[in-house]
């Protein structure tokens, strides 16, 4: 197979991304579920009833971009929209990313989403802490810690998935 053109590979790193990050949401409805949660899955999906006291942090930094750019100030019945806006766009904007990765390498492969999750995951640990939305890595428990890097992990390997079947 020759290789695309870095227009095509981000653009299919952009879709996979939307898959990976269907795979990452699966896996967190799933033990939503197993915890105990009620929700529908559609009102979980979009956020349904979302308020800023309890937005995570997809919303949050969707929150301080919008209140920082346009300084206005947004209302509760935005957080939803900011939550899923920000979740699906930082998904599908590392999807580009490792499209344009994966579309330099000599054999891309499903494998190399596990790298690519754990790596979304570490930079989230990295980044929201010095934001202010996370707490250090280190001080949380392994359970939560086991979790989050799970549903990464499904991120990275639907996203490579996704991208091995967009490449034949």
């Amino acid at each position: 197979m020759t290789s695309p053109s870095p227009m095509g590979a981000l653009l299919r790193g952009v879709v996979a991304g939307a898959v990976g990050v269907a795979a990452f949401d699966s896996v967190n409805l799933w033990h939503y579920r197993r915890g105990g949660g009620k929700r529908g899955t559609r009102d979980w999906e979009l956020s349904r009833g979302l308020t800023w006291a309890d937005a995570p942090a997809p919303a949050q930094v969707g929150r301080r971009a919008v209140e920082g750019v346009f300084k206005v100030e947004l209302s509760d019945s935005r957080a939803a929209v900011t939550n899923n806006v920000v979740h699906w766009g930082y998904g599908m904007a590392w999807g580009g990313l490792f499209g344009l990765v994966e579309g330099s390498v000599a054999k891309p492969r499903v494998r190399h989403g596990l790298t690519f999750g754990t790596l979304v995951w570490l930079a989230g640990y990295v980044v929201l802490p010095l934001a202010g939305l996370y707490r250090p890595l280190w001080t949380y428990d392994r359970s939560t810690l086991g979790w989050d890097w799970g549903a990464h992990l499904a991120f990275g390997v639907g996203a490579a998935s996704a991208l091995r079947i967009l490449d034949r």
